[in-house]
């Protein structure tokens, strides 16, 4: 029967979002809690939670609204940008993104919802995904090697500065910059340089290198081609002088203009570095976008980032995985040369897919379209009587209007369209893929010029360098040329898919990586134009939708985090710890202390807490753990004492990297207080903390969040991320800022941290619509969930797998961690073995022998239902029945379904030789046929891989489809 006492209120309402993003139901949460022996939520976080961490208010944000509601509210917001035509140019450029390409990977949770590929076997579509990028990358760069994408241009140069310093002849001297590189490029170089001693020297390189320069020595040298004013220059002769003092080059190149000019690999440069953006990805207010680093075969080894390299499985089969995985910060710790943690993988996929829509011939149609428009515009400009003094260029024109160049860029403003204010003499304009001849017009206008393009036309000649237009050939591969249709183009993309293990095919139990439920509606504005056609450097009036989300975004994570003001710039986690340390040095600095150069890292933190470090030029020094996992309090004093009054700031994760909430949370806090350092709470773990207990408020001065773990915003297969900076009052004046948006941060800022002033400005409306549908209650009971989760998955499995680490009563926090190592050495079957059988049994695997060696860190999330933890649990009781199969004997470790694991189609379906069935190899406990996921290859040798590095896709003969 109905019940006539339910409101209209209540019914217009309809089901709170809340309830469609945590999974467990309120009676699925009543048996959890049951098996746990606590009678409500809010029993088992009294009991899991510090007093002395917890909070005693409730969250102060609006209260969660319909999906409908929110949806509402981001359309008016959107409806408040104003999005003009673009010419401004600078690195960000109007692009068409293919409606297949749109459709089925930027909309499409099998793409947008999985995690970085660590599980190689799992991750094939993916990763061939990449291995397209990284070949288009190095084939229009010139150069063999390159890596799966970095954070933008700007932090690519920066790591490409980095690397000219560590493989470089050179030791001292300077970086010398080129004057007409992008002005926020070299802005982020200076963030970076400085802190590690690097002095960055920006000189005009027109006629080669200054002798004063060149006396001081140069370790590495940046050019930008197309410049910034958009001059092609033949860079030939400056890079064989900079050769010859021993430097490093790179050469910051346009993707576009390169099919159509000469590579800078065959100009002479060691490096390429830039962005893929005008690949199809929308500009975004400035993000996220992939930039990419190539490099010679002789610094392969020593690339920054991720590189997809072509490997074999167990029957020989081409297979791909992440190569050279020691590289990564996470194994070097302080000897990490960069802290990247997060790629930006999504856009690599769209920028690699928009090539092989398009095929090289496309591409280039494109380039000479983009290029013709620009020189019809300097044309019509210079017989109208403007000076035009950029005289060979790709797709910018710079005119010289002395004292005009305010007026002329309102007047083109008002006309609808956005050109750059380059100096008050001087305006830039910049054509691509969307420029139109009505844009054409309506700037010629605007300088008070009258022409014609259809005369025009006829009468202009190209504006590139004949001695460097592109002769070779490039992007040969067949996968290049196969997809001209869209039909083929669509299945090749839903082949690649089905390759792969998402969010949306099933539970992704991660520790410490949060992969939670990124819903639809949370995705949904960050395809429509008024957020994704907005360029970074657009005048301000024209973004006061994206302002007004930015600014309450920034003030609702400072609340849910207890700080005082949060810098929403750094574009992933890794960045946002650099930027935290730099406002810690800053102020050190800033307070006169100029030798608190010290950071103490429990040896238990993740690898970037140290990589960061270093590159906010301090010293790392290890505080020891104990037993349970927590900070050793005598260690910690020790360490304080021995350091005096160099200690800068202690690095802390919270909850542990164990998965435990520690109790001595504030009397470590006081010590480093006390002995004049600060303290970081790395804000990776931040999802078992909303509405229980703010970092700012229990003794934290700074931290990151993760966008793309707490806040819904999705992995994107290794990226996007978004990781914010959170700051109590006293570092506030030493957040990020932008010297193209004052906007961006305080004037005493540290500099960028990314190219653009809000950074990956462009997946922000998922994290404020999550806030928004939540609220505060929502976000507290989310946690709350998570908690119960953890505990209840720790509890299940503690009869068969030991539990590492336990906080207050025996209980964990968001995640738990369960120990292996005695099983793999009774037994021999190693961690690996569990993590590929996880596969038959249609599982991602949990976080591998992190932060312990032969442990796996388990994290269920909030969003998984009762139905999907119970099934992982069962999986993994069911490993251990199979584990004690080899301890009985009834298998050798090399002979199980643990070590032949995982098994495919292709091996069902050939000979058998095993002590054990097929249908126990593919259909075991629990895995239903008809929802059977089939790895597309057996376990991969990555050794192998390693050993012969090819980073491209394979020849011709080679391909497999």
């Amino acid at each position: 029967m109905t019940d006539n006492r339910i409101s209209l209120a209540e019914l217009e309402r309809g089901t709170p979002f809340e309830q469609r993003h945590v999974g467990p139901d309120h009676g699925a949460q009543a048996k959890m809690l049951a098996h746990l022996g606590y009678a409500s939520l809010d029993e088992l976080t009294a009991a899991a939670v510090p007093d002395v961490i917890k909070s005693t208010d409730r969250l102060q944000l609006p209260e969660g609204r319909t999906e409908a509601e929110v949806l509402a509210e981001l359309r008016d917001l959107a409806r408040r940008n104003s999005v003009l035509s673009s010419m401004i140019g600078l690195g960000y450029y109007g692009t068409f993104t293919p409606p297949v390409v749109l459709r089925n990977v930027m909309e499409n949770p099998a793409w947008y919802t999985a995690y970085t590929p660590y599980q190689p076997e799992i991750s094939q579509g993916r990763l061939e995904a990449l291995l397209n990028f990284q070949t288009v990358v190095a084939d229009l760069t010139g150069l063999p090697t390159s890596g799966a994408s970095l954070l933008d241009e700007p932090t690519a140069a920066a790591e490409a500065m980095a690397l000219a310093r560590r493989v470089g002849k050179v030791k001292k001297g300077v970086f010398l910059v080129d004057a007409d590189c992008l002005p926020q490029t070299v802005a982020v170089l200076r963030t970076r340089a400085e802190p590690t001693g690097v002095e960055v020297v920006v000189a005009d390189l027109t006629d080669g290198i200054p002798a004063e320069v060149a006396e001081r020595g140069v370790f590495g040298l940046l050019l930008q081609y197309p410049g910034a004013s958009g001059a092609v220059r033949d860079h030939r002769s400056v890079i064989e002088q900079a050769h010859g003092l021993g430097a490093i080059v790179t050469v910051a190149a346009d993707l576009l203009a390169l099919t159509l000019l000469t590579s800078p690999g065959d100009l002479g440069a060691d490096i390429a570095v830039g962005s893929s953006q005008r690949f199809g990805v929308p500009m975004g207010f400035g993000g996220p976008h992939a930039g990419y680093m190539a490099v010679r075969d002789t610094f392969a080894r020593s690339l920054p980032g991720r590189l997809v390299g072509v490997s074999k499985d167990a029957d020989g089969t081409q297979a791909y995985r992440l190569a050279l995985q020691t590289r990564e910060q996470h194994i070097r710790r302080e000897k990490a040369t960069s802290n990247i943690c997060t790629a930006q993988v999504l856009l690599a996929v769209m920028a690699g897919m928009y090539a092989v829509h398009h095929g090289p011939d496309g591409l280039a149609a494109i380039a000479r379209r983009t290029h013709r428009y620009a020189t019809l515009l300097a044309r019509g400009l210079s017989d109208g009587g403007v000076e035009v003094t950029t005289g060979t260029f790709f797709d910018t024109v710079t005119a010289r209007v002395p004292g005009r160049a305010a007026e002329i860029v309102e007047r083109a403003r008002e006309a609808g369209v956005n050109i750059r204010h380059v100096d008050a003499d001087h305006v830039g304009m910049a054509c691509d893929e969307t420029t139109t001849r009505e844009q054409l017009t309506a700037v010629w206008d605007a300088f008070g010029v009258q022409a014609d393009v259809e005369e025009l036309d006829g009468a202009v000649t190209d504006a590139l360098p004949r001695d460097l237009l592109r002769t070779d050939e490039y992007l040969t591969h067949p996968v290049f040329h196969e997809h001209r249709s869209e039909t083929s183009l669509l299945r090749y993309l839903r082949r690649l898919a089905d390759r792969d293990y998402a969010l949306d095919r099933g539970m992704i139990p991660l520790g410490s990586c949060t992969m939670k439920l990124n819903a639809t509606t949370e995705m949904e504005a960050v395809t429509w134009p008024e957020f994704g056609g907005l360029h970074p450097f657009a005048p301000a009036d024209q973004a006061e939708g994206y302002l007004t989300l930015i600014r309450e975004l920034e003030e609702r994570l400072a609340e849910v985090t207890g700080y005082d003001k949060v810098s929403i710039q750094p574009n992933a986690g890794s960045q946002g710890e650099l930027a935290g340390l730099l406002a810690v040095r800053a102020y050190h600095r800033a307070n006169g202390d100029d030798q608190r150069d010290v950071c103490l890292i429990p040896s238990s933190a993740h690898g970037t807490n140290a990589a960061s470090a270093v590159m906010a030029g301090m010293k790392v020094v290890i505080v020891k753990t104990g037993e349970e996992g927590d900070i050793t309090m005598e260690d910690l004093r020790e360490k304080i004492a021995q350091h005096g009054d160099r200690l800068a700031v202690l690095m802390v994760t919270y909850p542990s990297t164990h998965g435990v909430f520690e109790e001595n949370i504030s009397e470590v806090c006081a010590a480093v207080h006390d002995a004049g350092g600060q303290v970081y709470v790395d804000g990776a773990n931040l999802n078992a903390l909303l509405g229980l207990a703010r970092p700012g408020r229990f003794g934290a001065d700074v931290s990151h969040l993760n966008l793309h773990k707490t806040f819904c915003i999705p992995h994107g297969g290794g990226g996007p991320g978004v990781g914010p900076v959170g700051v109590r009052a006293h570092l506030a004046p030493y957040l990020p800022n932008h010297p193209l948006q004052p906007l961006a941060g305080p004037e005493t800022g540290i500099g960028p941290i990314s190219g653009a002033p809000w950074g990956s400005a462009g997946i922000l409306p998922i994290s404020w619509a999550y806030m928004r549908l939540m609220g505060g209650e929502g976000l507290r009971r989310a946690t709350q969930v998570a908690v119960l989760s953890a505990n209840y998955i720790a509890k299940r499995l503690e009869p068969h797998f030991p539990v590492l680490y336990t906080g207050p009563h025996g209980l964990v926090a968001h995640e738990c961690i369960i120990d292996v190592r005695p099983l793999t050495k009774a037994t021999g079957v190693s961690i690996d073995d569990v993590a590929k059988r996880l596969i038959d049994y249609g599982f991602h695997a949990p976080t591998m022998s992190f932060p312990v060696a032969g442990t796996l860190m388990i994290e269920p999330t909030e969003s998984e239902d009762l139905a999907e933890v119970d099934r992982f649990c069962e999986a993994m009781i069911a490993i251990r029945a199979e584990i004690d199969k080899v301890s009985s004997g009834e298998w050798s470790a090399e002979n199980s379904p643990l070590r032949n694991a995982p098994h495919t189609a292709a091996q069902l379906s050939g000979g058998w030789d095993f002590p054990y069935t097929r249908a126990e190899a593919a259909f075991p406990a629990g895995v239903q046929a008809a929802d059977k996921y089939w790895p597309p290859v057996r376990r991969i040798d990555g050794a192998f891989g390693d050993r012969n590095l090819v980073c491209s896709c394979p020849p011709v003969e080679e391909y497999d489809g």
